[in-house]
């Protein structure tokens, strides 16, 4: 694996000076050369002035921009030099091929998936991923085409995330997709991170942003989570009717406010039931006579 190697660049600006420099008198010497060439001179100088200003030509290929939040990348005939990150205009061996890396922060959204849930039910899901490049040359040698590298292995760990959740439960203790964003989230940044981290990639956030049942059984599906809630939401009713009665025996026997005997515990507990899980509100009926006429 290659990791990166920070490289320091030479300062641009002064190198370009100094080409600059070497580019005028290399242009006076040559004509001044060529002159004296015409007179009768040698023409020797004028093969040095010639090299000199192929040289320089040669050496302004060096020179190079980095932007702010930016890496280049510094090759020499496929041998990887290093990666300059310090902005501004620099210079490096003309022969070293310069590749930019951009380390801003980006994101994406991933296509709609239609995969299959925990349950078996057909779902579209959708996520947003915020990445950034942190090692430019994982980025460069380690995948091809680090970009397409991460649009690709995003959605795979998103498919395989909707089909380690149900989409929805009515079990506190089960994590559902639709009912647990937070825990589903953090399980969808730690697998996509685990498949992008040879690429030099880190992954910021990634959220669900689309989630629904698919279109063919959204109807059906909409029936049975309503039934599931309204099944969930008995339990509760009756669980708490039933402590609420047993509070109340419990109570009136405590403070013997009256002795019952069993038939008469059985009615108390028919009335308080009855009144505490109608879903209308109880018809009170006063009993002028008692329960043995």
């Amino acid at each position: 694996m290659i990791n990166e190697r920070e490289r320091s660049a030479s300062n641009g600006l002064l190198a370009l000076l100094l080409l600059l420099v070497i580019l005028g008198l290399s242009i006076w010497g040559l004509v001044t050369a060529i002159r004296g060439a015409e007179a009768g001179g040698g023409k020797f100088l004028i093969f040095v002035w010639v090299f000199i200003l192929i040289v320089d030509g040669v050496c302004l290929g060096g020179l190079f921009v980095v932007n702010p939040n930016q890496g280049v990348v510094l090759q020499l005939f496929g041998d990887y030099k290093g990666t300059v990150r310090e902005p501004g205009l620099r210079w490096a061996n003309p022969f070293y091929s310069k590749k930019a890396i951009s380390l801003r922060v980006r994101n994406f959204e991933t296509a709609r998936l239609k995969v299959n849930d925990k349950d078996g039910n057909p779902i579209e899901i959708a996520a947003v991923v915020v990445w950034k490049v942190v090692d430019t040359a994982e980025a460069s040698f380690e995948v091809d085409d680090y970009e397409n590298y991460v649009h690709v292995q995003s959605e795979s760990a998103l498919r395989n995330l909707a089909t380690a959740y149900p989409y929805d439960s009515h079990e506190e203790t089960q994590t559902s997709l639709r009912g647990h964003t937070a825990a589903v989230a953090t399980h969808l940044q730690t697998e996509i991170q685990e498949r992008l981290a040879k690429a030099g990639v880190q992954v910021i956030e990634a959220r669900i942003s689309h989630l629904a049942y698919a279109p063919e059984i959204a109807a059906a599906m909409l029936q049975r989570q309503q039934a599931g809630a309204i099944i969930a939401a008995r339990q509760r009713i009756v669980d708490g009717a039933v402590g609420m009665v047993e509070m109340a025996l419990e109570r009136l026997a405590r403070n013997n406010v009256v002795q019952l005997d069993e038939e008469r515990k059985a009615t108390m507990v028919s009335n308080l039931m009855v009144v505490l899980c109608s879903e209308r509100a109880a018809q009170p009926i006063v009993n002028a006579g008692t329960l043995y006429q």
